[in-house]
């Protein structure tokens, strides 16, 4: 008689096992992942599974619960403890006896997938580089002169098939008591199958990894359970770092010109990324020391004062990393306050002005997957751009400033409650209605005021600059030159006189908001030094349109995408295939966190990008002369104008504003 058939779904694989053979052990035999950290002891009940009952014609099987022995101690002890689902049983308890089909649940599997949804959706593979595995270590005896280590390193090799381990010295120093502690019975934490880096007494269940994006204006952290990949706390701070200064080349320059200044600032970024340990630990219920895996991105001045290196380098010409390889690293050789055998992993640098954070966003995004040509735009004042697809990728970085995110504007400030985000203007009034942070009423509804009362009406944040200015562009109050049309000051009192030029008087209040021609260059001068950077790649790479556009950082999660392209901060594209990808750096830090698999992806990757500096590229100039145009001197936007009117060509009617001069590349900039 034929051994039963067991088939495992949704792998589809099978095989024939004697009657009795336990399905985990059925199931490791032909490659199926199924999770469990006590070894098959009935204890972690990780491995569930669930019989697919009936007639399965696909696998010629006629599956039931009887197929399978009836419910061990194990199961009972478990269940008695932690009730399971109906039909639900232990892989590692439950016998074969007859044919069966078995459905491996997600949440069983090792390599299962995690979706983590931003502004986009991803799917993450599970499969994080730190791993639990529960042992029964021998004991020692007189007959026996084998060291504690060595026992643990052959139960290890004997019940999960780890081989060659190293151990850190310092979980040596405390094996023994452990060890006794546990009755011989330990939890072992193993990192990328090779070191053990903690040992508990008895069965541990939880381990947490940290995934950290440090923007130079803010750093964010996501706690994650490494077991599950849910993201079960975060938490953000202000990176004090702008106390020496309010962008990246301020701080360059304190450290040029203050001895000891870069170890000053690379004290307080280490202090921050502590206080956030402490923060999300905190929030789950956990201790730092129970984080034991923590990856990192960041701009490339952030990432080398983080790791203790000057970037004095990187302020000049020919802004020369110190590195561009990834590091993996103990938390503790960077001041990092996690489990004291915790290691740290470094996403590595693009090029000098394109640093970790964007390839974060390209593990995120992954444009070298797709036929179709991916534009990536990490918005900030030192924009980090990546384009191409399956065939080939190019990057550059381009010097927007910092109008984008308030600063250089005159009623300009940063996202904040009263913040003024979003901007209507009336074609024949000319008169505004917008709305602020904090409250999701416009300012022509009832009760605005008194939504609004406890914050007020403050300044203008990025993405209202874009939209404001664009609908001034929509309502003929500027031209496609930029320059405010002043005769229309006898059609609405909110075109007023501002010295030589006019201004629109967006908001009257305690605080007047006006938007004035210099603010208008501003931004000009910002999307031009964006679109020209963007437009150099598709050059390097010969074609004429992108097929899909992605805006990632604090500020392109915000953007109006409409608006955006209505400036020309963006090649034409149609506005389908134009979104946010949210915070995409800090989503490339999580996915290196939960699939160790993605890290020699984004290593191969970032070698295969080309680079493009556009400090030396001679058409950088004719590219953003033409973009200073509203939304270009020559583009014809065919795509936009398929959803927007966009107002004839108008003549300037004020005097001309001094022709837009090419950005001063001093190094980048970026404050998010």
């Amino acid at each position: 008689m034929r051994d039963p058939l067991v088939v495992f779904t949704p792998s589809g694989k099978r095989g024939n096992f004697p009657v009795g053979t336990p399905l985990l052990q059925a199931a490791r035999s032909l490659g199926v992942d199924i999770d469990s950290v006590c070894g098959g002891r009935g204890l972690c009940g990780r491995c569930q599974v669930l019989v697919a009952e009936g007639e399965f014609a696909k696998h010629g099987v006629s599956s039931s619960a009887a197929s399978l022995s009836p419910f061990s101690e194990p199961e009972k002890r478990y269940s008695r403890r932690v009730p399971m689902a109906e039909g639900r049983r232990l892989s590692c308890s439950a016998r074969v006896e007859a044919d069966v089909v078995i459905d491996v649940p997600a949440t069983s599997q090792v390599h299962r997938q995690v979706v983590r949804k931003e502004a986009d959706a991803h799917v993450i593979e599970l499969d994080p580089v730190v791993r639990l595995h529960y042992v029964q270590v021998k004991q020692p005896d007189m007959h026996d002169p084998s060291g504690d280590l060595r026992r643990l390193f052959e139960a290890l090799e004997s019940e999960w098939n780890l081989k060659d381990l190293t151990c850190d010295l310092s979980v040596l120093q405390t094996l023994q008591p452990t060890l006794r502690s546990g009755s011989w019975q330990v939890t072992v934490a193993v990192h990328g199958a090779k070191q053990i880096i903690a040992v508990w007494p008895g069965l541990h269940e939880l381990v947490y990894g940290l995934a950290v994006d440090i923007g130079s204006t803010t750093i964010a952290a996501h706690l994650c359970d490494l077991s599950t990949g849910e993201v079960v706390a975060s938490a953000g701070v202000m990176n004090p770092q702008i106390r020496f200064g309010e962008d990246l080349m301020s701080r360059v320059s304190y450290s040029m010109m203050n001895p000891g200044g870069a170890a000053l600032m690379t004290a307080a970024v280490r202090e921050a990324l502590c206080g956030l340990a402490v923060d999300v630990a905190r929030q789950a219920g956990i201790t730092h020391e129970d984080i034991l895996e923590a990856t990192l991105v960041g701009n490339p001045i952030m990432h080398h004062l983080l790791l203790g290196i000057d970037p004095v380098e990187l302020g000049g010409a020919p802004f020369a990393l110190a590195t561009d390889h990834s590091l993996t690293l103990r938390a503790n050789v960077i001041d990092f306050h996690l489990n004291r055998n915790a290691r740290v992993y470094v996403l590595p640098c693009i090029a000098g002005h394109v640093g970790a954070d964007a390839a974060g966003m390209v593990l995120a995004e992954r444009p070298d997957l797709a036929d179709e040509m991916t534009l990536l735009v990490d918005v900030g004042t030192n924009a980090e751009i990546v384009l191409g697809n399956n065939r080939r990728l190019v990057a550059c970085s381009s010097p927007t400033g910092p109008a984008f995110e308030g600063a250089q504007i005159s009623c300009g400030q940063r996202a904040a409650p009263g913040a003024i985000e979003r901007v209507r203007i009336d074609r024949e009034t000319l008169e505004p209605r917008f709305k602020v942070i904090g409250s999701d009423l416009w300012s022509d509804d009832p009760g605005f005021n008194e939504a609004t009362a406890a914050t007020g009406i403050t300044g203008v944040c990025g993405s209202g600059i874009i939209e404001v200015i664009a609908e001034m562009y929509l309502a003929g109050i500027i031209n496609q030159d930029g320059v405010l049309d002043g005769r229309l000051a006898v059609r609405s009192p909110r075109i007023v006189e501002n010295g030589r030029t006019f201004a629109y008087l967006l908001h009257r209040g305690a605080v007047e908001m006006k938007i004035t021609q210099t603010d208008v260059r501003a931004i000009q001068l910002a999307k031009a030094a964006l679109y020209a950077g963007v437009a150099l790649l598709m050059e390097r790479l010969g074609i004429d349109h992108v097929d899909r556009i992605r805006l990632a950082g604090a500020f392109g999660s915000h953007i109006d995408v409409k608006y955006a392209t209505i400036l020309g901060m963006v090649p034409d594209c149609d506005l389908e295939q134009v979104r946010s990808a949210g915070n995409a750096a800090g989503t490339g830090a999580r996915i290196a966190l939960l699939d160790a698999a993605s890290r020699g992806v984004i290593e191969t990757l970032v070698r295969r990008i080309e680079k493009v500096e556009t400090a030396i590229e001679p058409r950088f100039q004719h590219h953003f002369v033409e973009a200073m145009a509203i939304p270009h001197k020559t583009a014809a936007y065919a795509n936009l104008r398929k959803v927007v009117d966009l107002p004839p060509p108008k003549e300037s009617t004020s005097q001309s504003e001094t022709r837009g001069r090419r950005p001063r590349r001093a190094g980048p900039v970026k404050t998010e």
